[in-house]
């Protein structure tokens, strides 16, 4: 026995190495659940236990970047693997109650292997997968050398001489499996010597008890052949099963929220701000998810912020819609405006570099967690992705008249602070008379997405809530300003009304009231209210605008 911070067990039956029964996951896992915001999610390994009893059992896990996949591997490689002994993690979680635990813990020789891990200075194929190959191997050598293994031989075929000479059969977790798929210096020739190489290592092996591998691309359309068409795959949208294993559910949220009160000193996060920027997901069965990177982020960070897109989200973004514009613009448009859109959602489209269509398009972007599905359906789900869609109409011309509109937002928001109804009615027919498909004003949905893409601005500095209980009723668009001594909205559009009738309309329904005193959502509103209303004439296409402080 070695002594380290952590108390490793080396059991002369448990041979170690860099793959196999490696110590790696044993020390990332041990870290995690030592912070604050870590929530235990070992009840996933109940479903592989009967999975590891039959054997060669195969699933695939995939899901968008950051959302829990690599601690997850890391707890399974901890807990089934022979390296370290894990009940000192283990001891008290929600899995040491169950009665199968000490049967499985530590049990099993396990190859770990991080698939995003890349060799120094790779610029192709060979070297990554020789890196890999070269590991594995010389673990298996140097592990077994008693059985004079020839570290010539595929790495298939020592583990199949490993099984037959001794009976013993590993558990492989593999993650992010679909790193390389990602990397430029990748041809379609080297893909398929990947999943070649997969199959040949897992597929009908007598020494595989179970595959556990991770990733962010299903597995199902990367080849016309069968090659891995033993794993059973489960992703976000399609499958209830190990669902509420990724990402945070809202009573973990919960959770989490009440430790960040009780620990940070001056708790600068509501827990309706965690909802609304990071909330959005969800499962198959309609149980909501917040995505967790963000969430740990900004409770230890005692901010909101862009924590999970700060990484490079826009660009990937708009790589799926650049050239096909003009079959999502209006569906962004609408999008961005709060609302959902219909949508036939495959999963495996993602995996195409030539997305030709818009059910494509959208489904690579629910695949990579830029858009949420549920009940065929596609939205943005969150705060923190809406600024990225923002920010993308704002700076890409390519979208025409939504761009256009974007545009004129910071002069729409700076003329109805200071009153300016001229400039208003300029901006609103300048917005008519771009022959936006939107402006027909025949359906609530455009009309709505007019009046948020001519005020995308405003959401720099306001929360826009389109339709909320406000007094008695529910008003067009209330304005929340993020700093309570800023002005506060409240908005109303008539059709063949007139702007003095929706201005009288606010009054009458007292929709000041949800700024004032204890209806102000736990804080109360110090700055300025204005009642704007807007009144358009379908005969004769005119606008009009008022605005009045309350």
């Amino acid at each position: 026995m070695l002594t380290h911070k952590y108390v490793c067990f080396y059991w002369k039956e448990a041979p170690m190495g860099v793959y196999l029964n490696s110590t790696s996951p044993f020390y990332l896992y041990k870290s995690e659940t030592k912070k604050t915001y870590f929530i235990d999610k070992s009840l996933l390994l109940e479903q592989l236990f009967p999975l590891v009893k039959t054997g060669n059992s195969h699933i695939c896990i995939t899901r968008p970047r950051r959302f829990g996949k690599t601690i997850m591997a890391n707890m399974i490689g901890t807990f089934f693997g022979k390296g370290c002994s894990a009940d000192t993690i283990f001891n008290g979680s929600k899995i040491a109650a169950n009665t199968e635990y000490n049967a499985h813990i530590n049990q099993y020789n396990t190859i770990f292997i991080d698939f995003s891990e890349m060799p120094e200075d790779c610029n192709n194929y060979q070297q990554y997968i020789h890196r890999i190959r070269k590991n594995l191997k010389d673990d298996l050598c140097i592990a077994y050398a008693n059985l004079n293994l020839d570290s010539q031989d595929a790495v298939w075929d020592l583990l199949r001489k490993i099984f037959e000479r001794t009976g013993e059969r590993f558990i492989f977790v593999l993650d992010e499996w679909d790193c390389i798929f990602h990397k430029a210096f990748i041809t379609d020739t080297d893909k398929q010597q990947y999943i070649s190489f997969l199959s040949n290592l897992l597929k009908d092996r007598p020494y595989v008890l179970l595959s556990y591998m991770t990733g962010i691309l299903p597995i199902a359309k990367y080849s016309s052949g069968s090659e891995l068409n033993m794993f059973l795959e489960y992703t976000m949208a399609s499958e209830e099963r190990f669902s509420a294993d990724f990402g945070f559910t809202e009573t973990e949220t919960d959770l989490l929220y009440n430790r960040y009160i009780n620990c940070t000193e001056n708790p600068q996060i509501t827990r309706e701000g965690l909802r609304f920027w990071y909330d959005g997901y969800q499962t198959k069965s309609g149980e909501k998810l917040y995505n967790p990177r963000s969430v740990v982020a900004a409770l230890s960070n005692n901010n909101l912020g862009n924590y999970w897109t700060s990484s490079g989200p826009y660009d990937e973004i708009y790589y799926y819609i650049e050239n096909n514009i003009d079959d999502v613009r209006t569906d962004l448009a609408l999008m961005v405006s709060g609302e959902k859109v219909p949508a036939k959602i495959r999963e495996y489209a993602a995996t195409s570099m030539n997305l030709s269509t818009r059910d494509e398009i959208f489904s690579a972007m629910v695949v990579y967690g830029f858009l949420s599905y549920a009940d065929g359906q596609i939205c943005i789900p969150n705060k923190e992705l809406m600024d990225k869609f923002d920010d993308m109409l704002m700076k890409e011309s390519s979208f025409g008249y939504v761009y256009r509109l974007a545009k004129e937002s910071a002069r729409m928001l700076s003329a109805t602070l200071s009153g300016d109804t001229d400039t208003m009615t300029s901006i609103l027919e300048y917005a008519h008379n771009t022959e936006s498909p939107l402006l027909a004003y025949n359906h609530e949905t455009e009309l709505t997405a007019v009046i948020n893409l001519i005020y995308l601005a405003a959401r720099d500095k306001y929360r826009v809530e389109r339709e909320d209980k406000a007094g008695i009723g529910y008003v067009d668009f209330i304005f929340y300003p993020y700093n309570p001594k800023d002005t506060c909205l409240i908005l109303e559009l008539k059709v063949d009304h007139s702007a003095d009738d929706a201005i009288q309309q606010i009054i009458d329904r007292k929709y000041a009231l949800r700024f004032l005193g204890k209806t102000a959502e736990k804080q109360k509103y110090t700055g300025d209210i204005l009642a704007v209303g807007i009144g358009y004439d379908k005969e004769t296409k005119k606008h009009e605008c008022k605005v009045m402080k309350l």
